[in-house]
């Protein structure tokens, strides 16, 4: 049970680093705005939340730890848990307030909502 709580969590520590490299990329690639703040996201909650998680079950394998172990798991799972909230949270009120400002509109191909006449009012 340990080998495998062991291996899964350095699965997740990887699967995060492959996330942060892609989010990196994306923001270096990726025009526009709201893209790059898409690319950003993914960085932010791939890239941190997803290593914690895996940490949190290294934290449990290793027993070396004493109960400290059990520390580490809880600090690890409440910061992966508010990153989760917040992260989404923050870049939907960043793109928001970008979209109402209409400096950034100007890169849409096409904007349903302008042509709806709905808007965010």
């Amino acid at each position: 049970m340990e080998l495998a709580l062991i291996l899964l969590g350095l699965a997740l520590l990887v699967v995060g680093a492959f996330l942060e490299l892609v989010g990196a990329v994306g923001i270096l690639r990726l025009r526009g705005f709201f893209n790059r703040l898409h690319a950003a996201t993914v960085s932010a909650i791939g890239g941190s939340a997803v290593p914690l998680l895996g940490l949190s079950l290294l934290s449990v394998a290793l027993e070396d730890l004493g109960m400290q172990r059990f520390h580490l798991l809880g600090v690890c799972l409440v910061a992966a848990l508010l990153i989760l909230i917040l992260a989404p949270a923050g870049a939907h009120a960043l793109a928001r307030a970008a979209y109402r400002s209409g400096e950034v509109a100007k890169d849409f191909t096409y904007d349903a909502i302008a042509e709806d006449g709905v808007g965010w009012d």
